[in-house]
């Protein structure tokens, strides 16, 4: 299938497009046939081969199955979701998806640790560009996608530093935002993740209205630091640059609550929120 995946002048999308459709026709089935017999809408399944949607990744591990393909088209997805971001978040998503370490610090719920209802929410919000569901579906889809280097062999070593204010407004519906404290909870007992909250009462920090900030090491030893705020992004692998974003970063896991302490407060906003 060489010639499926030699795509270097296309998108992403646009491969695993071209490479739905050469399976489904060596399989020797019409849109129809494979419809019928996944179970996935016609209209929804042409889309994807035309590269004009990106499906969920459950989709492509399901026709994956169907193909006795091993993980190609997981594979092609993976490269494929990266499209959905803009283009200066790209390189930021490639070093992401190979990162051995990650200190991230957020005002906000970290992407890595939303669920798709959490996502949705956030994603079609009113601060949001562009609200055509077709849109939200892809930026939802996108957003689990990165979730799964969490899990990934070998795991990496991720600590969240998650201000409180994060958990002090739910930007979604009373079950939605259950469901969410409970994932972080969940989270902040796997073996490679480490959660901390910062609390109001740490004050004043070297990052306060200044967005999110994310620390990641790769196995060669090189380092990135990546800023965020609300309309822009800056990636910098100056060695002084990294540095002095450590040193912050070590400031504020410094001030934050301890990760047993910080188990107990995320359940305590959850008996909180039940009350």
């Amino acid at each position: 299938m060489g010639e499926v995946v030699d795509g270097a002048a296309e998108s992403g999308r646009a491969v695993l497009g071209r490479a739905l459709g050469f399976l489904r026709e060596k399989a020797g089935k019409s849109l129809g046939q494979l419809a019928d017999e996944t179970g996935y809408d016609k209209s929804y399944l042409s889309r994807l081969e035309s590269g004009e949607r990106l499906s969920k990744v459950t989709v492509m591990e399901d026709l994956d199955g169907y193909y006795g393909c091993g993980d190609l088209l997981v594979s092609l997805w993976k490269m494929a979701r990266i499209d959905a971001f803009k283009d200066k978040y790209k390189e930021y998503m490639r070093l992401e998806a190979t990162a051995r370490v990650m200190r991230v610090y957020t005002p906000d719920v970290p992407g890595l640790s939303q669920t798709e209802d959490f996502a949705r929410a956030v994603l079609s919000g009113p601060q949001t560009t562009d609200k055509h569901p077709e849109a939200v579906d892809e930026q939802v889809a996108a957003r689990l996608g990165r979730q799964l280097l969490l899990s990934k062999k070998p795991a990496p070593n991720v600590r969240f530093v998650i201000d409180e204010l994060a958990f002090r407004r739910p930007s979604a519906s009373a079950e939605t935002w259950e469901g969410q404290l409970k994932h972080i909870e969940a989270i902040a007992q796997w073996p490679n993740i480490v959660v901390q909250v910062l609390p109001f009462s740490a004050g004043i920090h070297d990052l306060m209205g200044k967005g999110s900030l994310t620390l990641l090491w790769q196995k060669d030893g090189s380092a990135v630091a990546y800023t965020e705020g609300n309309s822009s992004g800056l990636l910098m692998d100056d060695p002084e640059d990294v540095l002095r974003h450590r040193l912050s970063y070590d400031r504020l896991r410094d001030l934050a609550l301890s990760p047993s302490d910080s188990l107990t407060f995320i359940r305590d906003v959850l008996e909180e929120h039940r009350s």
